[in-house]
């Protein structure tokens, strides 16, 4: 079985790198299982999301 600190570190890489069929089963399972690593990874999607819109913002009042 994976452990948290595993399943957060593929939390994190799948932000960079596509996950093989292997990661994804065990990163599935183990976050199905695990509140605390889903929350982590929902949290990862949250900053992704409020980064690329900073840098949008950022870019738009550069040019603007």
């Amino acid at each position: 079985m994976m452990k948290c600190t595993e399943a957060t570190q593929l939390l994190s890489e799948k932000m960079d790198r596509p996950l093989s069929n292997k990661e994804k089963l065990n990163l599935g399972i183990h976050t199905a299982m695990c509140p605390a690593c889903r929350q982590f990874g929902k949290h990862m999607l949250s900053l992704r999301e409020i980064s690329q819109q900073y840098v949008k913002q950022n870019d738009a009042a550069e040019k603007g």
